[in-house]
């Protein structure tokens, strides 16, 4: 790829990444603004957003130090909920196959929900490469990272109810899952992916939920196309 192919990459994955960037930028403030409610610096906070690229763990972090939620418990239950990793991690790696370990790392160390959504959507119907992902989620984690940090430095000088925040992290996840929406396999996922975060939820297994719903509705997308003979 020479140097104007790569420049052409870069603003391809700059126009993708667009939706999550403002989604971003909603969410991240609020994340910065409750940081810092538990003492965190803006540099701490930058230095988190690095090296623990993780929204709803680093949302969860200052809501259940403020319950006064012990640290192993903290540890565990962020640990639980990142594990959906592993799925998004099953699923790109046949794109990032016949690239070196150095790109391969530096791509699945910046996936997020979002910026999975984008790239698999753009994987599946467009002339994509693991360079527009790996951008996409650059993009995605500066725009994070940056939002975070002007967050935590406004501090409590703005006051947004966290159920809003909450409701911009649906929001977006909502908006990305609808794009995502392309066959009967993906609506036989998504819904039954719900019926399982759904049932664990009024279960009481908050920390496992996720994903065990997105394995039950992996599963039964499967089960469905095997059944309909597209598997």
């Amino acid at each position: 790829m020479n140097a104007l192919q790569h420049i052409t990459a870069i603003k391809e994955a700059f126009i993708a990444a667009l939706p999550i960037v403002f989604g971003y930028v909603a969410i991240g403030v609020p994340c910065g603004i409750l940081s810092a409610s538990i003492g965190l610096s803006p540099l701490q906070v930058l230095i988190m957003c690095v090296l623990f690229y993780s929204g709803t763990g680093q949302f969860m972090l200052p809501n259940m130090y403020l319950a006064g939620t012990p640290l192993p418990s903290i540890i565990a239950s962020i640990a639980l909920v990142n594990l959906r990793q592993m799925l998004y991690s099953a699923s790109l790696s046949p794109y990032a196959a016949n690239v070196s370990p150095a790109r391969a790392i530096l791509f699945a160390g910046n996936v997020t929900d979002e910026s999975f959504g984008i790239n698999m959507t753009k994987f599946k119907t467009q002339d994509w490469d693991i360079t527009r992902a790996t951008w996409v989620n650059i993009f995605s984690q500066t725009s994070w990272t940056i939002s975070g940090v002007v967050g935590c430095v406004i501090g409590g000088a703005l006051s947004l109810p966290l159920p809003v925040a909450s409701f911009a992290m649906t929001s977006v996840f909502i908006c990305l899952l609808a794009l995502a929406l392309g066959t009967r396999d993906d609506v036989v996922a998504a819904i039954f992916a719900g019926i399982g975060v759904i049932g664990c939820k009024l279960l009481g297994l908050n920390g496992p939920a996720i994903i065990v719903g997105s394995l039950i509705g992996l599963m039964a997308a499967c089960l469905y196309a095997r059944a309909r003979g597209s598997l």
